[in-house]
């Protein structure tokens, strides 16, 4: 028998009267009232039941109760964070729960922009002896990269204007973290040895004509030469200046040193990149003298806008220049790693590792989190990088500062003890969640979910 709900006995436990709707003929416009009503009811739930979906699923995720650190846009504390459609909706003090799909806690962490690696090696391939362009000594990006809270890449130097297109079919395009490029001034890229000697192979024009061409590419990298003379710094320049790109310069290896000074205050642009600032290698100048003091053209060099880059890599971040210089004061402006095979299972480990070294070193969270977001996006000019803007590309690191005994090791494998560790909890690439630690994004396992 079919029977419709036509009352409720409000404020005690009796059951609603029924009418059975077959068993009243004679009251049919009572049977039309109550139908038209019921459908108005059910019409009206509806539309208040979308209304509740449509406002509830206003965000994707929502990361609540985090510690936000974002540089550019001045702020250093608890906020939440809610994306959509893969861009930074909306950052606050407060934002309610019921408004996004996905909420993740992040109240024990800190929430900054991916972090942004300005000195790496991807450009991984199989060519034998061809170092780190198009061979075994770098690094496919995904797998080293987005466990650390990187979300950018800038591999610097392994292609260049002869075999970027490689480069970019190969690597740049297939990996989910971002990968930018600075274009080896030497054409065939960083294939090592002789071939980075090679004057007839530097070519500032076609470097600059294939930068302008893509926009992937961010920089001209200088490496490795040994010669006498600053030819390939100053072609490096005038490649930089046609396409509107700063310049990198891995400089040493001419015996005895060409003058580091000279690099430093005419040769390099407000804007250019000095990397290694931390090394001490054959064939270069280092910036702390022997008295353990930051030389006064170092100074110079920073306040006029060079650049210092950290590019910890096998070899080049030794803590005999790093706390000497720390402690004086001297800060660098980026952080970043020289990822390649000989740095990754060394002192130097990943992006995040590097970072806790000079958060031991006393450089504050803010600072470090600078050095490794904003800094960074400025520095290779690309300003939609780096911060949580509203409308920004949602690529977010949340981060956990673990308290204990930790030791870090420099190139020459010497250890500093430390009482801090960033460690990364959780990377979002554009809006997806690409890396979890410890499962905080995941909803909790239940029995009752064997048997579905």
């Amino acid at each position: 028998m079919l029977e419709f709900w036509d009352s409720y006995s409000i404020g005690t436990n009796s059951k609603p009267k029924t009418q059975a709707l077959v068993s009243k003929p004679h009251n049919t416009l009572t049977l039309k009232h109550q139908s038209t009503t019921t459908v108005k009811y059910l019409l009206s739930l509806l539309i208040v039941i979308n209304c509740s979906l449509a406002y509830a699923q206003n965000y994707d995720i929502l990361l609540n109760d985090g510690h936000v650190i974002d540089p550019k846009n001045g702020i250093d504390g608890k906020m939440d964070v809610a994306i959509k459609d893969g861009k930074i909706a909306r950052v606050a003090e407060e934002i309610s729960a019921s408004e996004a799909e996905q909420v993740i806690e992040v109240a024990e962490y800190y929430v900054t922009p991916g972090l942004i690696d300005i000195h790496s090696h991807n450009f991984h391939g199989t060519e034998p002896n061809a170092y780190l362009s198009n061979s075994f000594t770098a690094l496919p990006p995904d797998g080293f990269s987005i466990r650390a809270g990187v979300t950018t890449l800038v591999d610097v130097g392994g292609a260049g204007w002869k075999n970027f297109e490689l480069f970019k079919e190969q690597t740049i395009d297939r990996s989910k973290t971002r990968v930018l490029s600075f274009l080896n001034i030497v054409g065939g890229g960083m294939k090592g040895g002789e071939r980075e000697q090679d004057l007839s192979d530097m070519d500032a024009e076609m470097t600059g004509m294939v930068a302008k061409r893509h926009p992937e590419v961010v920089g001209v990298k200088v490496a490795h030469y040994a010669g006498r003379n600053w030819n390939p710094v100053d072609w490096a320049v005038e490649a930089g200046e046609i396409a509107d790109i700063p310049v990198m310069v891995d400089f040493g290896g001419t015996i005895p040193p060409l003058p580091l000074d000279s690099l430093l205050l005419h040769h390099l642009r407000p804007g250019d990149i000095f990397t290694h600032a931390f090394g001490h290698v054959p064939g270069r100048i280092p910036i702390v003298n022997e008295r353990g003091k930051v030389r006064d053209y170092v100074w110079e060099a920073q306040e006029r806008g060079v650049i210092f880059d950290v590019g910890h890599g096998g070899g080049s971040f030794l803590f005999r220049q790093a706390i000497p210089a720390m402690k004086e004061g001297f800060r660098p402006n980026t952080i970043s790693t020289d990822l390649h095979t000989g740095s990754m299972n060394a002192g130097m480990k990943n992006q995040i590792n590097v970072m806790s070294k000079f958060l031991n070193m006393d450089m504050k969270l803010k600072d470090v989190i600078a050095a490794s977001t904003w800094n960074s996006a400025q520095a290779i000019k690309q300003d939609s990088l780096g911060h949580l803007s509203e409308g920004a590309v949602a690529d977010v690191a949340v981060i956990n500062v673990r308290e204990g005994d930790f030791g870090f090791v420099d190139s020459r494998g010497f250890r500093m003890d430390g009482n801090q560790k960033l460690e990364c909890e959780l990377t979002i690439r554009e809006g997806k969640v690409v890396w979890d630690l410890n499962g905080i994004s995941r909803p909790y396992w239940i029995k009752e979910e064997m048997g579905k």
